[in-house]
């Protein structure tokens, strides 16, 4: 039996739980109805704006994304069809394929991001002082690197 989580643990956990569905809920309605965009939408504008040529392989964003194949196959496809994406074989080794922002893209992008951003100010950073934000961007940031560095030891074959 998987032991239980003391009461401090538990209310921590709880809370985050509860706070951390309600953000991204007013986040992605917030976002919808200032842009069009989902949540999704404009996280795959934003990684791709600030990549290299303003494209990222596949494998890469679906990683970045925490994604699936499928389900970044089923996202690009959808944002190909709004002409904010393009997919393209690699110009490296054409085995495999990017996804690359496109003009209009880039114009969602910098229409929707001042609005977005107004919405995390008013829904997260807005209520919290410098020590806080500092204090969730370590903790988030370990985190982070401790569960990519879980699954890499996951994914790696044994010998």
């Amino acid at each position: 039996m998987t032991e239980s989580l003391d009461d401090a643990r538990l209310a921590g956990w709880r809370a985050y739980i509860e706070a951390s569905q309600r953000l991204y809920t007013r986040l992605e309605e917030d976002l919808r109805v200032d842009s069009g965009l989902s949540f999704a939408d404009y996280h795959v504008l934003v990684l791709l704006s600030d990549a290299p040529g303003q494209r990222l392989r596949m494998g890469e964003l679906a990683d970045r994304l925490v994604f699936s194949p499928s389900r970044l196959t089923y996202q690009i496809s959808s944002m190909r069809r709004r002409g904010l994406v393009a997919r393209e074989a690699c110009p490296q080794d054409r085995r495999g394929s990017e996804a690359v922002l496109t003009a209009a893209g880039l114009l969602a992008l910098r229409e929707a991001a001042p609005g977005h951003l107004a919405s995390v100010r008013r829904h997260l950073m807005d209520d919290l002082d410098d020590h806080e934000v500092a204090t969730l961007t370590r903790v988030f940031a370990r985190l982070g690197r401790r569960l990519r560095a879980d699954r890499d030891a996951s994914s790696t074959p044994s010998e």
